[in-house]
């Protein structure tokens, strides 16, 4: 029977679910009017992904008390000590950042036009803050780290974000345009509405960047258990770990977990911010965000909001710091902490417990996300104790066993070393097997056409290679093959395509063809060895006057001057039937 939510609610901490409801900074009627007159006439800031997400969450009212991006002393204390500058919570710092020369068109006082990637105007910002923050301090106490790039938000700080940050209010135009799942993207204040139309007085909240299984549907219906609640499924469709699965598919797969809720238990929203996985402080964030939303509980999990491991190789945060820090500061909330320790299944059972409470003797049985994904690459069984089976259709489709995914060979070496034979020779088996599409982007076609306009400095090489990895990406999400060959001289290079293309659920396969620089030169049909030598060529040629930073983990390395063409394809193939993107369809089963 469904939870209506009409039980009496006693705790002091926790109000109505109406109470201090959010301020949206929306204008409307004949201020909107005003402000897009305004508009018209003022310069404008172009946002990014991430910069986008924040301001949609400040304009509905989900940053609440937050009126636009921190002011200088505002960030600092944030940063430091987790509070507004009157005290309140708020572990995040939310920032809108420049780079220099952009920020230099800019002055205090000055009124912005916020636009978003299409240029539509969002919002107004009045610039009231302009500084260069200490980065290295804002990531360790942050994200517990000064330095280290695997954690994906230090990197974000430290390689992308600009130099100087820009604090000030904001009064907004529109919510940015969204083209999917309208209906589940709702306000705080349209949620709220929703759980008075639908009687829930109490309602736990589940947050998840993750698919759904059956360890989070009986976690969250042990929570409104616990609650007496109902139940919001609260997902991530900002930004997230990158890697993490698509949210187009995750949404899928939340709209079929939700039919199996006994009728009026749950509901979906979206919320669409851009995660930091800061762990222990992202958790408090999102339970204050979970405030606005009207929830009057929120559970928090094992590793909540992790990022992974560190350089080291271990997690960056304790299974429950998140939990720990967020019970710090409960009796500050006006919302209620649900936690809980990682749920396995128990066999003789036939049920979930959580790990510290599993009948002693009893067998346990679990499957890592690692595991879940090498089941779905090699079409192994996912069990129906795991996950349902409309959920695991949808996960198939959309990420479809290695001999159905598209891939990429990305071929590495010097001038004359056998690169453009190989591929070509490569090229043709792979049409011969006839089994996907094959696209071939060549170092010299790529640099007549797509990088025409490009030298050879290190910046223009690195560019260039960014465009023909941002190709072979699409080419490898489209589910064909793309066969890639260029010096691409320098490791970052490499580490990047192989990054953007396994991003796209794809495979990279890096083939370093390690012929000797002497064998290259001997062969150098265009004179351009003897050319750079003499001082001839008008750039550097790598291996020679410029550097050529060899592979140290290629997944296959061929020495031309030792093995033919035809041995060469050959090995090249094996590797790819070894790794699945060859098998047949009957080896999948």
């Amino acid at each position: 029977m469904a939870l209506s939510g009409t039980h009496g609610f006693s705790s002091p901490n926790l109000g109505p679910v109406d109470s201090d409801a959010p301020e949206e900074l929306l204008l409307h009627g004949e201020a909107l009017a005003k402000l897009k007159d305004e508009a018209m006439g003022l310069p404008s800031i172009q946002l990014t992904p991430r910069q986008i997400c924040d301001l949609e969450m400040l304009l509905n009212g989900g940053f609440s008390p937050l009126k636009g991006f921190l002011l200088e002393e505002e960030y600092n204390t944030v940063v430091k000590d987790m509070r507004l500058l009157d005290g309140r919570l708020w572990p995040i710092p939310i920032t809108l950042d420049l780079f220099e020369k952009d920020a230099q068109a800019h002055k205090l006082g000055d009124r912005v036009v916020l636009r978003d990637e299409f240029g539509n105007a969002l919002a107004v910002m009045t610039i009231e803050s302009i500084w260069k923050p200490n980065k290295a301090f804002e990531a360790e106490h942050v994200f517990g780290s000064p330095d280290d790039v695997c954690h994906p938000s230090v990197d974000y700080i430290l390689n992308e974000a600009g130099d100087v940050y820009f604090g000030g209010r904001v009064e907004g135009i529109s919510l940015p345009i969204h083209y999917d799942f309208n209906d589940l993207r709702l306000t705080p204040l349209e949620v709220r509405a929703s759980f008075r139309r639908n009687g829930f007085a109490r309602v736990v909240g589940f947050q998840t960047r993750n698919p759904m299984h059956r360890s989070h549907r009986e976690l969250t219906l042990r929570a409104a258990r616990d609650a007496k609640a109902n139940i919001l499924i609260h997902p991530v469709v900002g930004m997230t770990k990158p890697g993490d699965v698509d949210y187009f598919t995750r949404v899928r797969v939340y709209l079929e977990i939700l039919k199996t809720y006994p009728p009026n238990m749950a509901m979906l929203s979206l919320l669409p911010i851009a995660m930091r996985m800061a762990g222990p402080r992202e958790a408090l964030w999102h339970a204050l965000i979970r405030q606005n939303y009207g929830l009057t509980h929120f559970i928090i999990g094992r590793d909540h909001a992790g990022p992974g491991n560190n350089k080291k190789g271990d997690p960056f945060y304790g299974d429950y710091d998140a939990q720990t820090l967020v019970l710090k500061y409960v009796s500050e909330l006006k919302i209620k902490i649900l936690t809980y320790n990682h749920m396995v299944y128990v066999e003789d059972k036939g049920e979930y417990f959580e790990i510290d409470k599993v009948p002693k003797g009893s067998t346990v049985k679990n499957i890592s996300g690692t595991e879940l994904r090498r089941r779905l690459q090699k079409g192994i069984e996912i069990p129906p104790w795991f996950s349902y089976p409309n959920v695991v259709k949808v996960l198939r489709s959309s990420y479809p066993p290695r001999n159905k995914q598209g891939f990429t060979v990305f071929f590495t070496g010097f001038s004359s070393s056998g690169k453009s034979t190989i591929a070509s020779a490569l090229s043709v088996a792979l049409m011969e097997d006839g089994r996907r599409p094959v696209i071939t982007l060549d170092g010299e076609d790529v640099r007549r056409t797509l990088s025409s306009n490009l030298g050879y400095s290190k910046e223009d090489r690195i560019t260039n290679i960014s465009r023909v990895s941002w190709v072979a990406a699409q080419v490898t999400k489209s589910r064909a093959i793309a066969i890639v060959c260029h010096i691409a001289p320098y490791e970052e290079s490499r580490a990047y395509a192989r990054r953007v293309v396994e991003a796209t659920g794809g495979g990279f396969v890096l083939v370093h063809i390690s012929t000797p620089i002497e064998v290259c030169e001997a062969r150098d049909s265009k004179g351009l060895y003897r050319k750079a030598r003499a001082g001839a060529l008008e750039f550097g040629l790598s291996g020679v006057n410029d550097p050529y930073e060899a592979p140290e983990k290629a997944d296959i390395v061929i020495d031309a001057s030792q093995m033919s063409v035809r041995q060469s394809v050959h090995e090249i193939v094996l590797h790819l039937e070894q790794q699945g993107y060859l098998a047949n369809d009957e080896s999948t089963d």
